[in-house]
């Protein structure tokens, strides 16, 4: 069959001239299809005169009706249609503008061009629309793109594997290629790939080394791929090297035990001063160093939500930025929560059962946002700044990050817990959400707060692939393995209201009860063995142990208020949380937290480690090094002089915590995994 295709295929080609090259468009037509049209043109040509080579899509809308909102279903593309377009006879080599223009304004369509039946580019239309410009020319034999990587902006000190996204750009399958990285222009890791990756294909790839920051600082890092098919070279230079410069820094420090046995004080940090309104939850975003809070307001169902984004967090330098979407009415209403991801974005959880208000149906889900206060809540052709947004969980009561676009989601409707991959985000004000993924956890039923005041959130165990619930209506916390469960392949118990690659039911999962009994639990936040659990009921702040199970309670906190939310423990180690009545931002500090001897700061590598591990002392430190299992039981001490110090652990696998200790005061601690 494939040397027929192939025949086929030259059969075609030869049929044109030399000096012409075979184009055609494969166009995703998305969500209100009947709203885009397009045209193709010579390059700076305008759209709708003699020069259009092609066009389609809804003519009603033509060249001059972006924003128009005349256009009506039955016209154009049909939604979520995949059509090729063409083949078209062009000028090899030629420069040519795919214009897309949106009668509405929130974009949809996608378009793939080929050149001689080999992929070249693709163009997402975006907005009102825009003007795509390429080459009738065919893709180098040999032309590797590294697009993507795990390197984030902000990550802590240790070793991790190093993931990397390829894109083969050329016209040839690549066998096998070498993957490269160096750090500040020093030593060249290779990891030779064997794979078979076709033209226009992506791939995920770990590194077989794994990359080691040792201390803290910036750090440039470059990715890139050669020797393809042992010993070709790549064709075109301009996209061949990733190049990330990333901070390393201290990571949250575990301080729970500080809050034990002790007097705590209470403080607010901002209130109704500062824009705060309601306030249901809070986040902060992942470069901890800048001490960057982030707080959702939740407003009403027809205004929709707000934030207000606090700099230098509770210090003297705070300052604060209050915030609304020109959608929010639609892409945030009434926010229930608030999650950041690593790679800097955030998502929010609506708890409005139908974002459209108009008493139909209900259509509204989770949305994603840009932290770039550029985009967010900057006009974006009249569809708000919003990067993404899903339509099949009504009544969300919390969201937690799990990596990049990839959040959990409490539906409060149908009392699933619910994963939503975005996949790529489609753009500030657009509406393509044809990549995406969700799949709805059924096994139990979670419930919501009947009188919809306390909300129920959620976190991840990201070590652990734990997923912690707050299960407010149960008056429990659940606990999910997200690495169990599988699709059941029968139809979800909601409706599908948009094109998704995938919309499944899992089943079959692990859960397990952590703690029940509670009072209207609302907040929740994880670090190593300890769980932190706000109570809307009864206004405490709750210290669990989670190395057991059920949970132990270790300290209970009250806070003098009577409508606690959201929690979360801090870059520094503190426990903040939102009171709604009170339109406040507290943290909990304690004497303990205060000490001097509390910058017992160090860093611990290679972590996995197989026994041998490094310790680095931000201080010069004089004391003891302490290593406990997960039962709390001292499996290891010894000295430590100086800044650094090395020591065998031997061992069985699993997780280990290590502590610094000077005059019976210890230092944050820290996790290490013994593979």
């Amino acid at each position: 069959m494939k040397k027929i295709l192939q025949t086929i295929m030259m059969t075609l080609i030869c049929g044109v001239s030399f000096g012409q090259a075979s184009v055609s468009m494969t166009v995703h037509a998305g969500n209100d299809a009947h709203e885009g049209y397009w045209e193709i043109v010579p390059s700076g040509s305008p759209c709708g005169t003699a020069a259009t080579i092609a066009s389609g899509g809804n003519a009603t809308v033509g060249c001059n009706g972006a924003g128009a909102q005349v256009a009506t279903p039955g016209n154009g593309y049909a939604n979520g249609a995949i059509v090729n377009e063409g083949a078209w006879i062009l000028t090899t080599g030629a420069q040519y503008d795919l214009i897309y223009v949106d009668d509405w304004g929130d974009g949809g369509m996608s378009f793939d061009i080929r050149v001689n039946f080999y992929q070249t580019v693709s163009f997402e239309g975006m907005g009102l629309g825009a003007t795509f410009t390429f080459t009738a020319e065919e893709p180098p034999a040999y032309d590797m793109n590294v697009y993507g990587s795990n390197l984030y902006s902000y990550v802590t000190t240790g070793s991790f594997d190093l993931e990397a996204k390829v894109f083969n750009k050329g016209t040839t399958t690549i066998n096998s290629f070498d993957l490269n990285y160096m750090v500040d222009g020093g030593t060249v890791y290779t990891d030779a790939i064997t794979t078979s990756l076709s033209t226009f294909w992506k791939q995920d790839l770990v590194h077989s080394t794994p990359l080691n920051i040792p201390t803290n600082g910036v750090y440039e890092i470059k990715i890139w791929a050669d020797n393809f098919n042992d010993g070709n070279v790549d064709l075109d230079n301009s996209n061949d090297t990733l190049t990330r410069f990333i901070e390393a820094g201290p990571g949250r420090p575990n301080y729970l035990s500080g809050y034990l046995n002790t007097p705590v004080t209470v403080e607010q940090v901002a209130n109704s001063s500062n824009q705060i309104n309601s306030p249901t939850d809070l986040d902060f975003h992942p470069v901890l160093t800048n001490m960057e809070l982030w707080v959702c307001n939740k407003g009403t169902e027809n205004s929709g939500g707000s934030t207000v984004t606090f700099y230098n967090a509770g210090e003297a330098a705070q300052t604060s930025v209050y915030k609304q979407d020109g959608n929010a009415w639609h892409f945030m209403s009434l926010p229930t929560g608030i999650a950041f991801s690593q790679n800097g974005n955030w998502a929010s959880s609506p708890g409005v059962y139908d974002a459209n208000h108009n008493g139909g149906a209900a259509f509204t889900g989770p949305s994603l946002w840009s932290s770039d206060m550029s985009i967010y809540a900057q006009p974006s052709g009249g569809n708000g700044s919003h990067l993404d947004m899903l339509h099949e969980s009504p009544n969300s009561q919390g969201i937690a990050a799990e990596s990049d676009n990839v959040f959990w989601l409490f539906d409060g409707y149908t009392s699933d817990i619910v994963r939503y991959d975005f996949a790529e985000d489609h753009g500030p004000g657009n509406d393509f959400h044809g990549d995406a993924i969700v799949r709805r956890y059924s096994d139990d039923a979670v419930s919501m707060d009947p009188t919809e005041q306390a909300v129920s959130h959620l976190v991840l165990d990201e070590e652990q692939q734990w997923l912690y619930v707050v299960d407010n209506g149960n008056n429990r916390v659940i606990r999910i393995d997200i690495n169990t469960g599988s699709n059941e392949g029968g139809t979800p118990n909601y409706p599908q209201n948009e094109a998704l690659i995938e919309y499944s039911e899992y089943t079959g999962y692990t859960q397990e009860d952590v703690v029940t009994g509670l009072s209207r639990p609302t907040g929740i936040d994880v670090i190593d063995n300890r769980m932190v659990i706000s109570e809307y009921g009864s206004g405490d702040i709750i210290i669990y142990d989670i190395s057991v199970m059920p949970a132990v309670e270790l300290e209970r906190i009250s806070t003098g208020l009577s409508s606690v939310q959201g929690v979360k423990i801090g870059p520094k180690g503190r426990i903040w949380f939102v009171d709604q009545m009170s339109n406040g931002v507290y943290k909990l500090e304690a004497e303990f937290l205060n000490l001097e001897e509390l910058n017992l700061a160090f860093n611990v590598y290679p972590n996995p480690s197989t026994g041998e591990i490094n310790i680095f002392a931000q201080s010069p430190f004089n004391g003891k090094i302490e290593v406990i299992d997960v039962t709390g039981k001292l499996i290891h001490e010894e000295m430590i002089s100086g800044q650094a110090a090395s020591m065998n652990l031997k061992a069985t696998p699993g997780i280990y915590f290590i502590n610094m200790v000077n005059e019976n005061v210890k230092s944050e601690t820290k996790r290490i995994i013994i593979k």
